[in-house]
This record gives structure tokens, C-alpha cells and sequence, in this order.
């Protein structure tokens, strides 16, 4: 979930960062986050927003890129794959997630009206968990990602490699 919340980051719309992962047998297949497509012009205070019924319909949406990704980069198969997202699917998405063979969905909050995805998800027989937060492992994030870099040597010393064979 911390890589989802990572992933958000890069998210072009400024109404919602929203980012998602997608794993299969323990492997990263892909990564998504909202935004408009590729060419397009992002969705900000320059630009504005495309709204329809409450969402900004010119981004696609986190868990929709984290498919699209898989298609076209590393044509993995998404079958029995599990999907982290920073938030709850829209229903779009959950047709989505469905039809390309996701079994397990691990979300955080549920943003607006996804209850009636998650309910769609369970219906099609995939695993819906809710992340609950745990404010260890939070702070364990917080510091791996605020600490500063250093320069460490392994206890064997420097390794020495020979590049003329």
C-alpha cells in the first residue's frame, strides 16, 4: 500500500492522487495513477477539469492506467492478479478489474460512492480487503523515506571487479 501512496504522487490531476499496484505471484506487473492520457493536457488550474457527475472524466483513473500498463509495457497477464489501491474503485473501474481476471483487491478509503463497486467486486467473487493503517508501519515508512543517504561499504569491504575477461 505505501508503493500505491507512492505511485500517487505522480498523479496529473490535482482534484485526487490517487495510485495503484498491481502484483502477481509476489511480482510488480505494473503501476498506475489518475491522470490524463499521454499528449493530452493534464488536469489542473491551467487547464481544468472535464466534469461528469462529480469525477473529472478527462483522467483515467489509477486502477484503469495500473491495467492499461500491463497491456502495453509488460504484457503480463493480470489474471489472478491482486490490485493495492490508495482509494476504492468507481464502478468503471471495477468492470475493469473483473474483466481482466483480478482476484484480490486491498483498498484504502472508500471514496464516495464505491461501496457500490466493492459490493459489484464481491458479487464477481473477488477478494475485497480493506487497508486498515498502522501507525507502526507508517512511521517506519515515514523515516525510510525522510532519512538521509549514506554511502555504507559491506563488511566484506570494496568488491573489486575485473571487466578485461
Amino acid at each position: 500500500m505505501a508503493l500505491a501512496r507512492i505511485v500517487a504522487t505522480r498523479s496529473t490531476c490535482d482534484r485526487l492522487r490517487a495510485g495503484a499496484v498491481l502484483v502477481k505471484e509476489n511480482r510488480i506487473i505494473s503501476t498506475g495513477y489518475n491522470g490524463a492520457p499521454p499528449g493530452m493536457p493534464h488536469c489542473d488550474l491551467k487547464h481544468g477539469h472535464l466534469m461528469e457527475g462529480g469525477h473529472c472524466i478527462r483522467t483515467i483513473h489509477a486502477e484503469h492506467n495500473c491495467l492499461l500498463q500491463a497491456a502495453m509495457i509488460s504484457s503480463a497477464s493480470t489474471q489472478g492478479a491482486t490490485l493495492y489501491a490508495k482509494y476504492g474503485p468507481c464502478m468503471h473501474c471495477a468492470k475493469y478489474l473483473v474483466a481482466c481476471g483480478i482476484k484480490r483487491i486491498v483498498v484504502g478509503p472508500i471514496y464516495r460512492h464505491a461501496q457500490q463497486a466493492i459490493d459489484y467486486l464481491k458479487e464477481a467473487d473477488v477478494q475485497v480487503n480493506v487497508y486498515e493503517e498502522n501507525p507502526e508501519v507508517n512511521q517506519f515508512f515515514s523515516r525510510i523515506m525522510t532519512e538521509e543517504l549514506k554511502e555504507e561499504t559491506a563488511p566484506e569491504g570494496d568488491i573489486k571487479i575485473d571487466i578485461t575477461k
